[in-house]
C-alpha cells in the first residue's frame, strides 16, 4: 500500500474554517475505490498545523488519486489558506491495514 502523511501549516485567518474548506476533497477521496483511509488531525502543539494520514491500495490507486479532478480542486481550494508548502512523507509499505501494536497489548 501507499502510506502518506502530510503536514499543512495554515494561516491563522483560515484555521477555524480549514476543515470545511477541505471537506469536498476529503469526501471525494474517501469515495475512491483504492482509498484505504484519509484522516485529518490537528497538532496539539501547533494549532495552525493540520496533519493528513492517508493510504491507497497500490500504485495505481495512488496515481488515480493524484490524477483526479477532485485532487486538483482540493489543492486549489486549500492553496490560499496555506502559510507554507506542505511537508510530506510518501512511501510504499507492506500491508493493507493498521496492525496491532505488539509492545502495548490491551486485553
Amino acid at each position: 500500500m501507499y502510506f502518506i502523511v502530510v503536514k499543512f501549516n495554515v494561516k491563522p485567518a483560515y484555521v477555524d474554517q480549514f476543515m470545511e474548506l477541505v471537506a469536498p476533497f476529503t469526501e471525494s477521496t474517501r469515495a475512491e475505490a483504492g482509498n484505504l483511509w484519509f484522516d485529518w488531525s490537528r497538532s496539539v502543539e501547533n494549532p495552525q498545523e493540520f496533519v493528513l494520514i492517508e493510504a491507497f491500495r497500490d500504485d495505481d490507486a495512488a496515481s488515480a488519486h493524484v490524477g483526479s479532478a477532485h485532487f486538483k480542486a482540493g489543492l486549489d481550494a486549500m492553496r490560499p489558506a496555506l502559510a507554507a508548502t506542505p511537508k510530506i512523507i510518501s512511501r510504499k509499505v507492506e500491508g493493507s491495514d493498521w496492525d496491532s501494536m505488539g509492545e502495548l497489548q490491551i486485553s
